[in-house]
């Protein structure tokens, strides 16, 4: 098949312009971090909502999904700590009350509209974003404090950029290894529901992604980050091989190739985080209760 010049310009040009955005929001600083998993928080819920509207053929009202939007924003912010200050205004003793109050309001609004075409079902299925996004990237807000030590109010050192990045490394690695592998030996199909994925290359992507973060993690720094980035990675391979085969069967049954356009040539928001959704509030509890 000839090489379509344009589709690939396309397809390149939108990667470059995601991983320069995508590099500045995590490496930059905690408040680019922000602002980064802020946008990606509502662009999830917006194709989200989308896709279950399309499941359950559905019309919300915009009110309504601008309150679920917002009551789960709120509870986005209900992570930010000491690190999500500026003079003494903190977001989350400042902004989470104001916004999830909102929420409410808006959705509460939104149910007694009359354009409102929605079953309670759909309605029920579309809360459970907040657990699935929201609470994901609140907890991603979580991983991004973690190891920023503090003096009073005032941040002097920052190591809070290693568990996200370790998790977004892992994810990065076992898929690249997963595809790698089932390209060159697989056979076996994983799923009905992803059918592209074979056995061989899940299992061959998630020995070879603890192999290399563990070797990574011991040529940064010690063998205590080695331990730290295996574990990550064993749980980041485990949960979001779990969170690619959920955003594909939401995808079926809404029948839809892609959840969004974010990306020309390269789907949407939940497509480029479907794994990373799932994975966070594993790897979060991990830091919280074991490595911590």
């Amino acid at each position: 098949m000839a090489l379509n010049k344009q589709v690939f310009r396309t397809r390149a040009l939108s990667s470059l312009v995601f991983v320069v955005v995508m590099l500045l929001g995590l490496l930059l600083n905690h408040w680019t971090f922000f602002v980064l998993f802020s946008i990606i928080h509502f662009g999830c819920w917006r194709e989200y909502l989308r896709l279950i509207e399309k499941i359950y053929k559905v019309s919300f009202h915009l009110y309504i999904k601008l309150g679920l939007m917002f009551t789960g924003y709120g509870m986005m912010l209900a992570f930010c700590g000491p690190a999500y200050s500026i003079n003494g205004y903190n977001l989350n003793d400042n902004m989470y009350l104001p916004i999830s109050v909102a929420g409410v309001l808006l959705l509460a609004i939104g149910i007694f509209q009359k354009s409102a075409l929605f079953t309670l079902k759909a309605f029920a299925v579309a809360t459970i974003g907040w657990l699935y996004i929201s609470l994901s990237w609140g907890m991603m807000l979580g991983l991004r404090q973690e190891g920023m030590a503090f003096k009073g109010e005032t941040m002097f050192f920052d190591f809070g950029r290693v568990y996200p990045m370790l998790l977004i490394l892992s994810i990065w690695a076992n898929d690249t290894f997963a595809y790698l592998v089932g390209s060159f030996i697989g056979k076996t199909p994983f799923s009905k529901i992803s059918p592209k994925k074979t056995w061989e290359g899940t299992i061959g992507g998630f020995v070879l992604c603890i192999a290399g973060m563990g070797t990574l993690g011991s040529l940064l720094v010690t063998g205590h980050m080695s331990w730290m980035a295996v574990s990550v990675a064993a749980i980041a391979g485990l949960t979001g091989t779990a969170g690619d085969l959920l955003e594909s069967k939401i995808k079926r049954l809404a029948d839809v190739k892609d959840s969004g356009t974010m990306l020309p040539g390269h789907g949407g928001f939940m497509d480029r985080f479907d794994s990373l959704l799932i994975a966070t509030p594993f790897v979060w509890l991990l830091v919280k209760f074991v490595l911590s």
